[in-house]
C-alpha cells in the first residue's frame, strides 16, 4: 500500500530545499536579465552578451559534479551552507567593489556558476526523504526552484534602472542571506542517505551507456531551458527592440510557464511513464524552436511559440528526474551531479550560440535550428533506449512479486 506523499517525507526539508534552488536559479541566470544594461555600459558585443550570460552555466555545470561528489561525503546541508556562503561573498564583492570591464564580469561569472551547482544540493536534500512512487513528485517540486529564473528576469531590470545594475548584486547577496538562515533551520539530512563513495565511482558510472543517455537528455530539455532564460531577454530586446524591463517581462512570462510545469512533468512521468513523456516533449520542442527560427514579425506572435517550447522543456525536466532515481536509485547523488552537469553544458551551447550566430549571420535563425535538429535526435534516442529500459523494468518488477 503506498503512503501518501505528505506522509512519506520531510515537508519542511523539502521546502527549504525548493527556497535554497529557487534563490539559487534566480541568482546563476542574474547576468541575462541585467545583460543589455551590462552591455551598454561595458560596450559589449553580440558574442561577448552571449559567452558573459553562458560562462556561469558552463561554471554551474562542472561545478555539479563537484557538489555531487560532496554531498555523497559530506551529506547535502552541510555542502549547502558552504556554497550559499561563496555565492553571497561573491556577490558582496561585485556590489562593493564594482564591475569595470569585461573581464571582472567574467569572473563574477564563474563564481555564480556555484549558485547554479545548487542543483547537485537541492536534488538529492529533497529525494533521499522520499520512497520511489514519490520520486517523480517531489524532485519536480524541488526542481520547480528553477522559477527563480523568473525572479530574476521579473526585477533584476526594473532594480537596475532603480538603483543601477551593480546593486543588484548587493540586494541579490541580502536575499541569499535570508534563504540561508531559513536553509539552516528547516534542512534535515534523510537518516537513510547512503554511504560515501570514492571519486573513482563517478569514472565508472561513465563507462554506463545509460549515464550517457540520460545525460544526453537532460542537456537538451533543461538546457534548452537555462539556455533561454538567460538569453531571451537579450533576444527581445534585439530582435524586437523591447526595453530592458519590457524585455525582462516578455522572458519572465515564458520562464514562468516552463517552470511552473516541471513537477507537473514529474507527476506525469510517474503515471504514464518518462519514456513516454519525453518522446512528446521532444517533438513539441522541436517544432516549437523550428518556428521561432523564421523570424516572427511580432513579439506578440513570439511569445506563445517560445511558451509552448519552454512548457515542453519544463515537463521534460521534471520526466528525465522521474527516470533518473529508476535506473540509478543507489547512486543519485552521482547522477545528479553527472546529469546536472550535461544540462548546464546544453544551456552554455545553446545560450552562446545564439549570440555567435547573431553575429555571424545577422539573425538568429541557424541557433534555432541547430536547436531543433538536437531536440529531433533526442526524440530518436529516448524512443531506441525507452524499449530496452521498460522492457528491463518490467522484468525486474515481476521478481520482485
Amino acid at each position: 500500500m503506498q503512503t501518501r506523499f505528505r506522509d512519506a517525507g520531510n515537508l519542511p526539508t523539502l521546502f527549504s530545499a525548493f527556497l535554497y534552488f529557487d534563490m539559487s536559479f534566480m541568482v546563476w541566470v542574474l547576468l541575462g536579465p541585467l545583460g543589455i544594461q551590462i552591455g551598454h555600459t561595458l560596450k559589449l558585443t553580440h558574442a561577448q552578451l552571449g559567452f558573459m550570460v553562458a560562462v556561469p552555466v558552463l561554471s554551474g555545470a562542472f561545478l555539479r559534479v563537484l557538489n555531487g561528489f560532496l554531498v555523497d561525503q559530506f551529506k547535502p546541508r552541510r555542502v549547502g551552507i558552504a556554497m550559499q556562503i561563496v555565492v553571497i561573498l561573491a556577490l558582496a564583492a561585485a556590489w562593493f567593489f564594482g564591475i569595470g570591464s569585461y573581464h571582472q564580469i567574467l569572473l563574477l561569472a564563474l563564481a555564480l556558476g556555484v549558485a547554479g551547482a545548487a542543483f547537485a544540493i537541492a536534488l538529492p536534500l529533497a529525494s533521499r526523504w522520499y520512497p520511489s512512487e514519490h520520486q517523480g513528485t517531489a524532485l519536480g517540486i524541488a526542481g520547480a526552484g528553477n522559477s527563480g529564473t523568473v525572479l530574476a528576469a521579473l526585477f533584476a531590470p526594473s532594480l537596475a534602472v532603480a538603483f543601477g545594475w551593480t546593486n543588484v548584486f548587493g540586494i541579490a547577496a541580502a536575499m541569499l542571506t535570508v534563504t540561508l538562515i531559513i536553509f539552516i533551520v528547516l534542512a534535515k539530512d534523510s537518516p537513510t542517505c547512503p554511504p560515501p563513495r570514492p571519486f573513482s565511482h563517478y569514472v565508472k558510472m561513465l563507462g554506463i551507456g545509460d549515464t550517457w543517455c540520460l545525460m544526453g537528455f537532460y542537456a537538451v530539455t533543461f538546457g534548452g531551458f537555462v539556455g533561454l532564460a538567460s538569453y531571451l531577454s537579450i533576444y527581445f530586446h534585439t530582435q524586437y527592440h523591447l526595453s530592458p524591463v519590457h524585455a525582462g517581462y516578455a522572458t519572465a512570462a515564458v520562464v514562468f510557464l516552463g517552470s511552473l510545469v516541471r513537477p507537473v512533468g514529474g507527476a506525469i512521468a510517474d503515471r504514464i511513464g518518462g519514456v513516454r513523456t519525453l518522446a512528446v516533449v521532444y517533438l513539441v520542442a522541436a517544432t516549437a524552436f523550428v518556428v521561432v527560427s523564421l523570424g516572427l514579425p511580432s513579439v506578440f506572435l513570439a511569445l506563445p511559440i517560445f511558451a509552448i517550447g519552454m512548457l515542453s522543456l519544463g515537463i521534460g525536466n521534471g520526466a528525465v528526474f522521474q527516470l533518473v532515481p529508476q535506473r540509478f536509485g543507489a547512486e543519485i547523488g552521482i547522477m545528479t551531479g553527472l546529469v546536472g552537469m550535461a544540462g548546464g553544458v546544453g544551456g552554455f551551447y545553446l545560450a552562446s550560440s545564439l549570440g555567435l550566430c547573431k553575429q555571424l549571420t545577422g539573425t538568429y535563425q541557424v541557433g534555432f535550428l541547430i536547436f531543433a535538429g538536437i531536440a529531433l535526435a533526442a526524440f530518436a534516442g529516448i524512443t531506441q533506449v525507452g524499449r530496452r529500459w521498460r522492457s528491463a523494468w518490467a522484468e525486474a518488477a515481476l521478481a520482485r512479486v
